[in-house]
């Protein structure tokens, strides 16, 4: 199987950082703005934000099997 170019690899590699980002912005937004609407600052930013982490820790841990999947399967 053929080397994935630099730029796909490149791509691929600020994908997580993005996810990774993205993620626990949108966990603190949603949470700030349902402490906003229910007056319980800042018990749902908090829960919501550590969410975020998780997810985008997640997500970083998927894409990274995805990649040693791959690595595998080229070296057989």
């Amino acid at each position: 199987m053929a080397e994935k170019p630099f730029f796909r690899q490149l791509l691929q590699a600020s994908a997580v950082g993005i996810n990774l980002v993205l993620s626990t912005f949108v966990g603190l937004a949603i949470g700030y703005g349902l402490d906003s609407l229910f007056h319980s600052s800042p018990w749902l930013t908090i829960i919501f934000l550590i969410l975020g982490i998780i997810a985008g820790f997640r997500e970083l841990l998927r894409m990274a099997k995805k990649q040693d999947n791959g690595s595998d399967t080229k070296n057989t």
